[in-house]
């Protein structure tokens, strides 16, 4: 049985085409973005509640690369190593594990809880990369901080800008970058809990039912 001969030249074109990568496989790195927050003491039951909406990411921090800054300042993200999840949702849980460490809340809460707030904290992730020409991997949260009082309209209390570097180790590849980067954050997470302190102040949640100033019987 003879084939025709149109037939004939598509099997000769495909003999010559392969469908198999010119490279070989290249496996994806991912790391987690977690920093431990120091040990302390559980926070009394009179501390204030605290609600910490979805931050926000930065324009290019919506991607899972890991990202570095070259020398002309241009942003590189590296396709086979990133985060296990958008960065802005691990610094926004970061966060939230940081504060509930720190023993100056009672309660950090989500978006949707019916625990009522003494203070509201919003805001984005804006900066988590590596300056290799600078040896340093550096984060920064810019969040707003605003009071919520009772049966009233929530007031802004001040403006944070919370950032944090830590040393690149040279040689170090996307693990050594990976780690730089999450030292850098928990640096930044102790500069915003620092300045949260300052602003809250060691007072009373007002919707606490026992209250220290209670006159006497």
């Amino acid at each position: 049985m003879m084939l025709p001969r149109r037939s004939l030249v598509l099997l000769a074109g495909l003999a010559g085409c392969s469908v198999l990568p010119d490279r070989p496989y290249q496996a994806t790195t991912r790391f987690a973005l977690a920093p431990e927050p120091p040990r302390r003491g559980a926070a009394g039951p009179r501390r204030p509640v605290l609600l910490l909406r979805t931050l926000r990411a930065a324009p290019g921090l919506e991607i899972r690369g890991l990202r570095s800054i070259g020398a002309d300042g241009t942003v590189q993200s590296d396709p086979w190593s990133e985060w296990a999840a958008p960065p802005a949702e691990l610094a926004e849980e970061a966060l939230r594990r940081w504060l509930a460490a720190s023993g100056r809340f009672s309660a950090i809460t989500a978006p949707g809880s019916r625990l009522r707030a003494d203070y509201v904290l919003e805001g984005e992730l804006f900066q988590l990369e590596t300056v290799p020409t600078a040896g340093i991997a550096r984060a920064g949260y810019s969040l707003l901080l605003l009071a919520q009082p009772e049966g009233g309209e929530a007031r802004l209390l001040t403006t944070i800008i919370a950032e944090g570097t830590a040393p690149l180790p040279a040689g170090g590849g996307a693990t050594g970058q990976a780690e730089a980067m999450r030292a850098a954050l928990a640096a930044a997470l102790a500069d915003a809990e620092r300045r949260i302190g300052a602003a809250t102040g060691p007072r009373v949640s007002q919707h606490d039912p026992i209250r220290l100033n209670r006159a006497p019987a």
